[in-house]
């Protein structure tokens, strides 16, 4: 088996929170080769539950990298240094959706594109939520979203029918679903 590994990188971009660089990659034999890497500092998504647990909070805001609006469950960089991933999402949950969680339960932790990005993701259902008197939206993006509230039981439905399309939002949900289905976490 042909094993590789990174000898060298330079940075040809660094931008707000990204990194563009080339690496270079050799294998055991000797070859050498150059990848394009996106350099992120990681993201939290969170799946807030509402008390019933038949229905998820999902924002609906413009993505400009797609060019249009996705529905996705409220979700952030890690962009404070030595934040832990929970304190991330529980930022995220309270300047998107204006709730408080009770509990978060970490349901995954994915790569979100490896093939050129080292961008790994944290993704939690949060629990006994309860609202905020006030929102803080971080960005102009965050201040036009709008906040929906989706059964669970449509989310195969909406998958299918790809209003939901953001990965680690697809994989929250589904994940939500079978927690609850399970009976959730120790209450």
């Amino acid at each position: 088996m042909t094993r590789f590994r990174v000898v060298d990188t330079t940075t040809r971009v660094h931008s707000a929170f990204l990194e563009l660089v080339e690496a270079t990659v050799e294998s055991d034999d000797g070859q050498a080769f150059r990848r394009t890497i996106v350099r992120h500092p990681g993201a939290v998504t969170v799946v807030p539950v509402t008390e019933d647990h038949e229905h998820v909070l999902l924002v609906r805001q413009f993505r400009a990298a797609v060019g249009r609006e996705l529905l996705e469950a409220p979700a952030g960089k890690r962009d404070v240094d030595g934040e832990p991933p929970e304190l991330t999402g529980r930022r995220e949950l309270e300047e998107e959706v204006a709730y408080r969680a009770g509990r978060m339960v970490l349901l995954s932790e994915a790569y979100t594109s490896p093939g050129f990005s080292d961008e790994y993701a944290y993704i939690y259902a949060a629990l006994d939520i309860t609202p905020l008197d006030h929102a803080h939206a971080a960005t102009a993006e965050e201040a036009a979203m709008t906040i929906e509230t989706v059964p669970l039981g449509l989310v195969d439905e909406l998958i299918a029918t790809r209003e939901l399309v953001d990965a680690t939002t697809i994989i929250g949900v589904l994940l939500t679903q079978r927690l609850l289905e399970r009976g959730g976490p120790e209450r």
